[in-house]
């Protein structure tokens, strides 16, 4: 009989236990926060746009928190109650916008490249909490200029892009883009016009690709004067430096072919002068001289000893 009563107590009791957690549960679903996915929206540098936030029931307070991806974060507050507004450290041109019979939206005038990154709306209503997070990426067109280098050829520039752009050139090129990377998150980009063909007409076009829109732009370049100077003067040095080697080596490669003959050279008489003469003729003249000296003194001493010539005193 006990346990017949205890029974009913027991799933009375678990009666109780369900409705309290079914309590709480709708509780906790009319006062979570309904988060929405982020969205993803592009603003092009100069152009302005409204961010609304999803609000159900009778608003109390409107609170957006930006973060951009420079820079310190933004906090904009109103409330509805007291009808006021309260902003820190966010641009002067993002700021609240009222609309007549539409709830209070964030307004950003002539968006700017620094303003990139994340916008937070959190609402406050009877019926419950609300978010909405919008992922603005701003988009900078680039710059596109088109001109003729020092060699003639076409040259392309979509300077400060955002994102970089994308070249190509009509008719088709074989070049290759450079890109420089800017401080503020801009590129430019830079193609030169080559071709692998002669067969090209003049006029080149450069066809430019970005998500804030597309350009073309044409010329017509001519090689420079000073190019076809240079190019000529080139050719014709070749040309004569060809000429000039080829009878060289001609006539190496001939006389490599035979043997050498050493030539004496032509025996040259002697020449006999009259000076050669007088030199030869000079010792034999002063010899006799020498000797008629001493026949002399040897003549002298003996007439004056009274001896006769043929003898001569002992020394």
């Amino acid at each position: 009989m006990d346990g017949a009563m205890e029974l009913p107590m027991k799933a009375g009791n678990n009666m109780k236990i369900a409705g309290k957690t079914v309590y709480i549960f709708m509780l906790l679903s009319i006062t979570m926060v309904m988060t929405l996915t982020g969205d993803n929206i592009e603003m092009t540098v100069g152009n302005s746009s409204v961010l609304t936030c999803l609000i159900k029931g009778q608003i109390s307070m409107l609170t957006w928190t930006i973060t951009p991806k420079a820079g310190g974060p933004c906090t904009l507050v109103y409330r509805i109650d007291t009808n006021m507004t309260h902003r820190t450290n966010c641009s002067d041109n993002i700021n609240w916008t009222f609309r007549s019979g539409l709830a209070p939206a964030l307004e950003i005038k002539q968006v700017e490249i620094a303003q990139e990154g994340n916008y937070l709306c959190e609402a406050a209503s009877t019926d419950g909490n609300f978010r909405r997070t919008y992922n603005l990426t701003v988009l900078a067109p680039p710059r596109l200029s088109l001109y003729c280098d020092e060699q003639g050829s076409p040259v392309c520039e979509a300077a400060a892009g955002k994102p970089p752009a994308q070249l190509s050139w009509v008719p088709e090129s074989s070049s290759s883009a450079d890109k420089k990377c800017h401080d503020n998150g801009t590129v430019t980009v830079l193609s030169k016009f080559t071709v692998c063909s002669s067969n090209v007409t003049n006029v080149t076009t450069c066809m430019v690709s970005h998500p804030a829109g597309n350009w073309s732009q044409s010329i017509a370049c001519c090689p420079s004067e000073k190019t076809s100077v240079f190019l000529y003067a080139g050719i014709i040095t070749c040309v004569l430096i060809i000429i000039t080697l080829l009878p060289v080596i001609y006539c190496f490669k001939f006389h490599s072919n035979r043997p050498c003959h050493k030539t004496k050279p032509p025996e040259i008489a002697p020449i006999h002068s009259q000076q050669d003469d007088t030199m030869e003729v000079e010792p034999y003249t002063t010899y006799v001289q020498k000797e008629n000296v001493i026949y002399n003194s040897v003549s002298d001493l003996t007439a004056g000893q009274n001896l006769p010539q043929d003898l001569c005193p002992e020394t």
